[in-house]
């Protein structure tokens, strides 16, 4: 028996925002311990016989996809999605791409849940084995111990092994019919992981959406590597139906198992969730960062780099980031995705990119811009290479505060060490690189009449993105 884990690390959720924005979504964050939810996801893992992982996700997200699990040494098969089509289209991806191998079972997990008792998580999983073994599909449904408006619910039909058959699936439902819910004990919170085997779900999807089954079949066809990631044709993927697979297929096939799961599970959808989860002090606070609580009580707070004094309010999650400073009462989770969504419209950056923003070589702060310049803080990792570019309406400035650059600027080439700079006038091709076994930290500043990320003109580039 080989199992096969799917981690589906897309979307770009706007519900925990300013931390989590499009750019940056809660996947990638640290939001509950000192790992990120992708990392947690596949840690674990560990305790299960899983032979192989398929991380799915966006062109956008994929360095750090690629780079959080290079870290903790997972790093194995990442599909891109060209464009978004749901979860039932990205799921046969990774049955498809697996179709070689003995028919695996597929446990698919999204990449931004929470589970606070992986004990528990893994005894779900190996009881579901049997049944998922004999041509199930299985799906995994959280015992709730409240009434909860925000999820999906499953109810339970006959039994079947550890688990039941599906009787029926429901939407998120009113407090009143979430509270009968609760009390009449047949229904369980719809969790979005799964286990069947590749074959069966493919049959299932082919059954009952033919459409998404050949847009992804024949986007398979023709699957190119690059680096670390595989790329499915972009043209025959485009004219998929997008579908989740509840609807594509859980929703009908008779063959739908739940099996019941009580392991501290949270899709941390608002910041109330994440709260509820958080550790608190005695009078309801959890607090993150450098802050100070004075009269305060059931309130989240945060903070990523200034002290912030919380005095005589409740039931507040109060924010900082290095842009933004979010005051939200906490039961006001739709309203922040509203705020979110005008920052959109207003095509504020705000909504999309922290001021600090990560790159497959590292990462940039912007530290202070004004008319006609502006000011980053970049960060190189050691080994990490910057494109071969030029622009046509800046002209840019680098100081090295510590490390040592590799520089190439127009037809020379040199080394910068701590203190040293280098200027590079408006349309010279330019590079830089770090060579060294430790951070290179540099200072630049840009000064033009256009100062946009757009005006980039790449002529090689190691990490594909010319």
């Amino acid at each position: 028996m080989t199992i096969c884990a799917v981690i589906m690390a897309g979307g770009s959720g706007t519900r925990l925002w300013p931390l989590s924005r499009a750019n940056h979504p809660k996947q990638f964050l640290s939001l509950h311990g000192d790992d990120t939810m992708l990392q947690s996801t596949v840690k674990r893992l560990n305790a299960l016989d899983i032979e192989s992982i398929i991380t799915i996700c966006n062109e956008e997200h994929r360095f750090f996809v690629a780079e959080q699990l290079r870290e903790i040494d997972k790093l194995d098969s990442i599909i891109l999605e060209p464009v978004a089509r749901n979860t039932a289209p990205a799921i046969a991806l990774a049955a498809l791409s697996s179709k070689t191998d003995q028919d695996p079972m597929l446990l698919v997990l999204a990449a931004d849940h929470v589970i606070q008792d992986e004990t528990a998580f893994t005894k779900a999983v190996k009881d579901a084995i049997p049944l998922a073994d004999a041509g199930m599909l299985v799906t995994f449904g959280i015992v709730a111990h409240e009434p909860n408006t925000g999820y999906g619910y499953i109810k339970k039909g006959t039994p079947q092994g550890a688990g039941f058959a599906v009787d029926k699936f429901v939407e998120k439902p009113s407090l009143k019919i979430a509270t009968e819910y609760l009390e009449s004990g047949d229904y369980l919170w719809n969790s979005g992981m799964f286990l069947f085997r590749a074959s069966r779900y493919l049959e299932e999807l082919k059954k009952y959406h033919p459409d998404i089954y050949e847009s992804c079949r024949l986007s398979m066809e023709d699957v190119t590597e690059d680096n670390d990631f595989l790329r499915v044709d972009n043209t025959v993927f485009d004219t998929c139906p997008s579908e989740s697979i509840d609807c594509a297929v859980m929703e009908k096939t008779t063959d739908a198992i739940v099996v019941p799961m009580d392991a501290g599970w949270s899709d941390i959808g608002s910041w109330l969730s994440l709260w509820d989860i958080s550790n608190r002090d005695d009078k309801g606070n959890a607090v993150h960062g450098d802050v100070i609580l004075h009269k305060s009580n059931n309130s989240y707070v945060r903070t990523d780099d200034k002290l912030v004094a919380v005095i005589g309010v409740d039931d507040l999650v109060i924010v900082s980031t290095k842009d933004v400073l979010l005051v939200a009462h906490k039961d006001s989770g739709q309203d922040i995705k509203r705020v979110a969504e005008q920052l959109k419209q207003e095509k504020r950056t705000e909504w999309e990119l922290h001021r600090e923003v990560y790159r497959p070589w590292g990462k940039y702060d912007s530290i202070d811009s004004g008319e006609r310049y502006q000011v980053k803080r970049i960060t190189v990792k050691p080994g990490a290479k910057l494109s071969v570019q030029m622009h046509h309406h800046r002209a840019e400035h680098w100081i090295v505060v510590s490390g040592t650059a590799s520089v190439s600027n127009g037809n020379k080439s040199f080394l910068l060490v701590e203190n040293e700079s280098t200027y590079i006038p408006v349309g010279v091709v330019h590079a830089l690189e770090n060579l060294g076994k430790v951070n290179l930290e540099l200072i630049e500043v840009q000064s033009g009449s256009y100062l946009g990320e757009d005006d980039i003109v790449r002529f090689e580039d190691k990490y594909g993105r010319v």
